[in-house]
């Protein structure tokens, strides 16, 4: 059965990328101790708005939207722009951008894995296409910053809100759903898991070893130094 991809209006992907390149300026404001200029600023907001579609691109050999298409760079650019110098007023609405990037995640975790599957990518395949769609801007924000890897640090399910949206389309699709229905699925697991995880403080557990017992050996004599 062929898959189509995951579809929106044009308009919807450059508010995505707007919101983007405006949570890169946030966050490069709390940088502010590595003394990051405008520039930087600017590279800062398009890596976190575009580097999901970018890797999503670059890992199914196809040519990149982002570069190929004319709005997406200045829109997230000019976001990024906009956000540091209205950074205060952005600052108190944190639980508006925090919504509006959930929503962002499921809507590039949709459309990354449809499109995998639509170019024959198996299912496991898509649901990895799917991740790096996702949460792929945040990985290459990281990687310029030279930061440990946000998604591979306890955090608030990150990642596996970004991979149950995901999943759920891959599932929904292999049972025939429509694509768009699929798509939506996805939208709404990722959303509501990001911000449950969130709002309830939800982290995966941190790593940890099994230790076998050390077998208690013979007590020493009374009086015995």
């Amino acid at each position: 059965m062929s898959t189509t991809s995951f579809e929106v209006a044009l308009w919807i992907e450059l508010l995505a990328a707007g919101l983007g390149g405006l949570q890169g300026a946030l966050f490069a404001a709390g940088e502010r101790h590595r003394r990051i200029d405008v520039l930087g600023v600017i590279v800062i907001g398009l890596a976190v708005s575009l580097g999901g579609s970018l890797l999503r691109d670059i890992v199914l050999n196809q040519p990149p939207v982002v570069v190929w298409q004319n709005w997406y760079l200045p829109v997230a650019g000019a976001s990024a722009v906009l956000g540091m110098v209205l950074q205060p007023v952005f600052a108190r609405a944190d639980w508006l951008i925090t919504a509006l990037d959930a929503v962002v995640m499921g809507l590039f975790g949709a459309i990354g894995a449809s499109k995998a599957l639509s170019l024959g990518v198996g299912e496991a395949g898509a649901l990895v296409v799917g991740v790096i769609g996702a949460i792929g801007g945040g990985m290459l924000r990281d990687v310029i910053l030279s930061l440990p890897i946000s998604v591979l640090q306890i955090g608030t399910l990150y990642a596996v809100a970004a991979g149950a949206g995901a999943g759920t389309l891959v599932l929904l699709t292999g049972f025939g759903t429509p694509t768009l229905i699929a798509g939506l699925g996805c939208l709404v697991v990722t959303t509501s898991l990001r911000l449950a995880a969130v709002r309830f403080g939800w982290t995966f557990p941190e790593q940890r070893t099994v230790r076998p017992r050390r077998p208690k050996g013979p007590s020493a004599p009374k009086g015995f130094l």
